[in-house]
């Protein structure tokens, strides 16, 4: 598409700042306060922005302010400018991590969070202190959004796909052990599947269900487990294991660390189950940006250090 140069000359191209700003927030006010100009002014802005675009963009509604039609469509390609544009004029070459300030706001489930969490925040002490992490809960129905509306800057799971405009990336690839306390058990592993079954069971859910992959597996093979407890949380499993006659299913590494922090037993799962993969997604309006492509380079790095571990621990 040719540039129309002179067209484009007499556009306030601070409009799309605001404008920007305008269609995240969804209000006059707390927009002026993200680009750190008055009330009036952003007003102002919302009036000329109405007037070039030919829409009214924001529309009063008894719970706040509506984007119209036209808005919606706005928000995916003016932010891209923006962070292209960003790109262009903020030079890379000055990038230090070791200097730079900056809040990564990430969204990620329990068990990645007690594996992953504590290696990078020592990593960013080292490299980068000025980084600071905003750790949220991953929600698998709405990460995609929240990336598309600038709430997030990563989502970290077992995450397969996202739309045109999200990147992909595997970071980490798991498997399953058994934990439980041998002592209270009185069997050694490695465990039958008939030991397996005789005892009962707690299981980490973040929706309540109670009937995860372990559940599956057995059905494929006739068989059923005696659940007594369900939880979202994965850190306080290990302790219920301690306590009780309990086995937990969980991912190896998070397995292994709590037998040795807590005194458990570990045992392979007599019951096949399939590796999976953590993955990162980002908005791909972030590529160049090199804060997120530096971080995105750590977690990597991190993964790689992670698989190759589990390598040499392997039996």
């Amino acid at each position: 598409m040719t540039i129309k140069h002179h067209e484009l000359a007499g556009v306030d191209l601070n409009l799309l700042v605001a404008l920007d700003a305008l269609l995240t927030e969804r209000s006059v006010t707390r927009a002026a306060g993200h680009v750190g100009i008055g009330q009036s002014a952003m007003s102002s802005s919302l009036a000329r922005l109405r007037k070039l675009l030919g829409d009214e963009l924001l529309t009063r509604a008894p719970e706040g302010m509506h984007l119209t039609p036209r808005a919606m469509a706005l928000v995916e390609p003016v932010r891209a400018v923006l962070r292209q544009f960003q790109g262009i004029v903020l030079r890379e070459d000055t990038f230090d991590p070791a200097t730079m300030e900056h809040t990564f706001t990430i969204a990620l489930p329990g068990s990645v969070e007690s594996y992953l969490v504590p290696p990078l925040l020592a990593l960013l002490r080292r490299e980068a202190p000025g980084v600071r992490l905003t750790l949220r809960a991953l929600d698998y129905g709405t990460v995609l959004s929240e990336l598309d509306a600038d709430l997030i800057d990563f989502g970290i799971g077992v995450i397969t796909e996202g739309q045109a405009h999200h990147k992909l990336r595997a970071l980490y690839r798991f498997g399953y052990l058994c934990l439980f306390n041998a002592d209270l058990l009185g069997v050694p592993a490695p465990l039958s599947l008939d030991d397996y079954l005789r005892f009962p069971h707690i299981m980490t859910s973040m929706t309540g269900t109670d009937r995860g992959l372990v559940d599956v597996a057995l059905a494929a093979i006739g068989r059923r487990r005696r659940l007594v407890a369900t939880t979202p949380r994965f850190t306080t499993v290990a302790f219920h294991v301690q306590a009780a006659p309990v086995i937990a299913t969980m991912i190896d590494e998070l397995a292994t660390s709590f037998a040795a922090q807590l005194g458990l037993t570990t045992s392979p799962v007599p019951v096949p189950l399939d590796e999976f993969t953590y993955s990162m997604i980002w908005h791909a309006s972030y590529d160049n940006d090199p804060a997120h492509r530096w971080l995105r380079g750590v977690l990597v790095r991190l993964g790689r250090e992670a698989m190759r571990e589990n390598a040499d621990a392997a039996p």
